[in-house]
């Protein structure tokens, strides 16, 4: 027992040593404060990591790149909230009396910036929005002294008579913009959007993860977002992705993704036919207040109403014909207005997805269109001339 109890008592314990790469603890440092955790990292041949890093990174990049050409994407600009506010502030640089167009997609795909340009002589400042009723930038234009220009005004029945506004957040972003936004844009615009085809949203990898064909749970409904459909300019000027006009499986695709929103349920806000007139008379108040602060500063208007066909143009007529729409939004505001249904030269155009125009038809359309809009504006800067006459001989 005593010679146990001198090993005991004569023994020192030995502490546990860390590996170097280990992080010490506060066991390893007794009756010490707690510093930053020390952590030791072992000699590396940093230089050549960094470039298989590198090397691996750029490789990925290409491969994702070429995948995405293949697919048949090419370079172009992106129709980003900061490319809207850029094109907007032209009218607070000095161009507020310039011919500005607005509207939904069929607006911003179907006017060829090019060859109105040609035909009217000035290049309009493209402000359409997709998915987007025209109203609420109609209401900022009013709203704004800079805009004493000349506005064509589109008009998708489904989206201006119910309000919908897809891309409405852009009308605040260009109100809010930070320096850092706006310097993102710009570096975006540069060094980014022109040389990748691949940096376009329905490119990014989680959309592409979301969209996958997974199992659902129980009462869930598949809700297909739209696909991509425009390739863009950097001002705006816009036309349809070549592959929906050119590849059937595509455009297969993009009608059944209009089919799945048509005749899905409606939304609780028009679901009934009150309900629905309740919208529609909204929008319309919406719209004469703000077409009368722009008559009251000198503004020449247009609306238009673009083709459609299809299953998209019955699903219109259904739900939001002429009569209850149209007729009612020009007899109410007093502006002019250009349906294609009213002039052979804006019919006959082919439609790949019942919705806009091909890019060939794009063109001719324009140049069809151009012209009626402008001898609007001529005919309405003619009335003005008069009264203004009229009223200095008295």
């Amino acid at each position: 027992m005593g010679a146990e109890g001198s090993i005991r008592e004569d023994a020192t314990p030995e502490r546990f040593q860390r590996p170097g790469f280990v992080r010490l603890t506060a066991s390893d440092r007794p009756g010490v404060a707690q510093p930053v955790p020390e952590r030791d990292i072992p000699p590396q041949p940093w230089r050549r990591i960094v470039w298989g890093a590198f090397a691996v990174f750029v490789l990925l990049l290409a491969a994702w790149e070429g995948y995405w050409r293949g697919f048949g994407a090419t370079p172009g600009y992106r129709n980003s909230d900061g490319a809207w506010a850029e094109q907007r502030r032209r009218l607070d640089a000095g161009e507020g009396a310039a011919t500005v167009l607005i509207g939904s997609s069929r607006i911003l795909f179907d006017v060829q910036l090019d060859d109105w340009e040609a035909i009217a002589g000035e290049r309009p400042i493209q402000l359409a929005l997709e998915g987007t009723s025209s109203v609420p930038v109609l209401e900022d234009l009013a709203a704004d002294p800079a805009f004493t220009g000349r506005l064509v005004i589109g008009v998708a029945p489904e989206l201006f008579f119910s309000g919908f506004a897809y891309r409405g957040e852009a009308i605040a972003h260009y109100h809010q913009q930070t320096p850092s936004q706006r310097s993102g844009h710009w570096l975006s615009k540069r060094l980014l959007e022109p040389p990748f085809a691949f940096y376009d949203p329905d490119f990014a990898l989680p959309t592409v993860v979301l969209r996958q064909g997974w199992p659902l749970r129980a009462g869930m409904q598949r809700d297909s977002p739209v696909r991509k459909l425009m390739e863009q300019a950097a001002d705006r000027d816009t036309h349809i992705w070549r592959k929906v006009e050119t590849d059937a499986d595509y455009r297969a695709l993009a009608r059944s993704i209009w089919l799945e929103r048509l005749h899905g349920p409606p939304p609780p806000m028009v679901d009934t036919p009150a309900k629905l007139h309740a919208v529609i008379e909204a929008q319309l108040g919406r719209a004469v207040k703000a077409v009368a602060t722009l008559r009251a500063r000198g503004v020449r208007m247009v609306f238009v109403r673009p083709p459609s066909n299809g299953e998209y143009y019955a699903f219109e007529q259904k739900l939001l014909p002429r009569a209850a729409t149209w007729d009612v939004l020009l007899r109410r505001t007093g502006v002019p207005g250009v349906h294609f249904e009213d002039h052979p030269q804006l019919q006959g155009y082919e439609l790949p997805e019942w919705s806009h125009l091909t890019h060939a038809d794009a063109r001719r359309y324009t140049a069809a269109l151009a012209p009626l809009v402008v001898a609007e504006f001529e005919r309405q800067e003619a009335a003005r001339s008069r009264l203004a006459s009229a009223a200095g001989q008295r």
